[in-house]
């Protein structure tokens, strides 16, 4: 797709046009249609820049790809057919990689900053929900079990993740987590959380361990507990993210697009062709030209495309030695189910996160439910996601605590990919490679991955602190408002009432 509209649907119709489009320079290169290239590709469109942007697969999204039953089989069975009772492909859009939007994240304000929010509808997740091992007394034994990660005042009364004196201490910790700013040292309180570690202010608060696990992984959201001896600061911000994002747009801090993943890199990408940027899928780089060091465009079988700057994923650089370096390995299970996962109150989606502590292992492991209620599936299934990193030479292994939360399996579909990260950092020959994906639940990682490369790009910082708000019905809407300020409705939570409330009117009306 392109600024002029064409849309290449057919090989022959693709044929006729790679050689015209490939021929000619460009200020840029994009190969790879995941969500951090769109959105490089989005940003330097709407900039002015001459973007050609490639993907070797027949759709958009790389690895962040949502893709039907019979590509999800292509992929993972080699080209076996789906069975008939899973029907149609036009009701599955599973993703590649499981991942939740945090309400309040850099993914929204890019969004919203861009404008292609426009593009897609959003429904809030039903519930959060962490993993805790619990040892039996006298007259009890060892068990685990999932509590839900309280999301108002009411819930957290409730909750069983710690005793009335512990959510004492816990709400203490929070109002301190709230109020702290170094500017104020009577917020501070004697601690200095630049300098002293998280585990410092948890001593600070005598919050026992499991409260620990809770606050640093299903709050703060870390992957590992690493984080207790680094700065307090940068969990305090996490902290507040978490809770910045509850009450944003409903109770669930994590939004999900509906149709899945896969629509907000190709909203990016429609953002780019609008922009004059032209895109071309089924076509591989199959090598990056330089000239005395330095980027001069790419060839895809015997045509070329020229450009001083090159943006790509690591996979389009593997043959390159030395341009990246493998980190760690990443299985992923996508698991096929006919009920909600059991004890989470028959959620259509949700999080579920086990603690590494909880489970002897040194990061966490992550579920993420989603269904037919965001359009992902037939009504009668569910589609759980399980990832974590690779710990051992038995992976499968690793995901058996998780796999028996989830209740019986209609089928699984699992995968473990080597993730890599630049080496070189690419302002000196213009080849810039993004990082891979993490396992985390989240896109804030990634996005954080995005902005440090524009900026490496761009020398600009990209400003989020002004975004468009909502549109009213029968009118325009002001330029711009503080995010942070007054907070108000912005479009994008426009489009998640909508959706959430359609069913609703349509029950009204009958």
């Amino acid at each position: 797709i392109s600024a002029s509209g064409l849309v290449v649907s057919t090989q022959s119709t693709w044929d006729s046009k790679i050689s015209s489009q490939m021929n000619e320079k460009y200020d840029v290169i994009v190969c790879g249609t995941g969500l951090k290239e769109c959105i490089l590709s989005g940003l330097l469109s709407v900039k002015g820049k001459k973007v050609l942007h490639i993907d070797r697969n027949p759709y958009y999204g790389g690895e962040c790809a949502s893709v039907n039953i019979t590509n999800l089989y292509k992929i993972f069975r080699d080209g076996k057919e789906p069975p008939k009772e899973y029907g149609h492909n036009r009701d599955w859009n599973v993703d590649l990689i499981p991942k939740f939007i945090m309400a309040n994240g850099n993914l929204v304000k890019i969004l919203l900053y861009t404008k292609v929010s426009k593009y897609l509808e959003w429904k809030c997740v039903d519930g959060s929900y962490v993993y805790q091992f619990r040892k039996g007394g006298i007259f009890s034994s060892d068990k685990a079990v999932i509590c839900k990660v309280p999301a108002n005042d009411s819930e957290a009364l409730k909750s069983d993740l710690m005793g009335l004196f512990e959510k004492r201490r816990c709400k203490n910790f929070f109002v301190y987590v709230e109020n702290y700013d170094e500017k104020n040292p009577k917020t501070m309180e004697g601690f200095n959380a630049s300098k002293q570690p998280s585990a410092d202010l948890f001593k600070k608060f005598s919050l026992e361990p499991n409260t620990i696990d809770f606050v640093g992984h299903a709050t703060a959201l870390y992957l590992n507990d690493d984080f207790l001896s680094r700065p307090a600061i940068q969990m305090i911000e996490k902290v507040r993210l978490y809770t910045d994002s509850m009450g944003r747009y409903g109770d669930s801090p994590f939004l999900y697009p509906i149709y899945g993943l896969g629509g907000i890199p190709e909203g990016f990408s429609r953002l780019a062709a609008i922009h004059g940027g032209t895109y071309m899928l089924r076509t591989n780089a199959d090598e990056i030209l330089m000239e005395s060091g330095k980027v001069v465009g790419i060839r895809s079988g015997e045509e070329k495309a020229f450009a001083p700057m090159v943006i790509c994923d690591p996979s389009y650089v593997l043959n390159i030695p030395g341009r990246v370096k493998k980190v760690g390995q990443i299985i992923r299970c996508i698991c096929l189910l006919l009920k909600p996962i059991p004890n989470t109150k028959d959620a259509h989606s949700c999080q579920i996160i086990i603690p590494q502590k909880q489970v002897g292992r040194k990061s966490d492991i992550y579920i993420a439910l989603v269904s037919a209620a965001h359009a992902v599936c037939p009504k009668e299934f569910y589609i759980a996601m399980i990832s974590t990193n690779v710990e051992t030479t038995n992976p499968e292994a690793e995901i058996q605590v998780a796999l028996k939360l989830l209740g019986p399996v209609k089928e699984m579909f699992v995968s473990v990919k080597d993730i890599f990260e630049p080496v070189v950092e690419g302002k000196t020959d213009g080849l810039f490679v993004t990082k891979g994906y993490d396992a985390t639940s989240h896109f804030e990682t990634s996005i954080d991955d995005v902005l440090e490369m524009y900026t490496k790009i761009t020398n600009e910082t990209l400003d989020l602190t002004n975004l468009p708000i909502e549109e009213e019905e029968g009118g325009e809407a002001p330029a711009a408002a503080p995010v942070d300020g007054a907070k108000p409705k912005q479009k994008l939570f426009h489009r998640i009432y909508i959706f959430a409330n359609r069913k609703k009117k349509k029950k009204k009306k009958k």
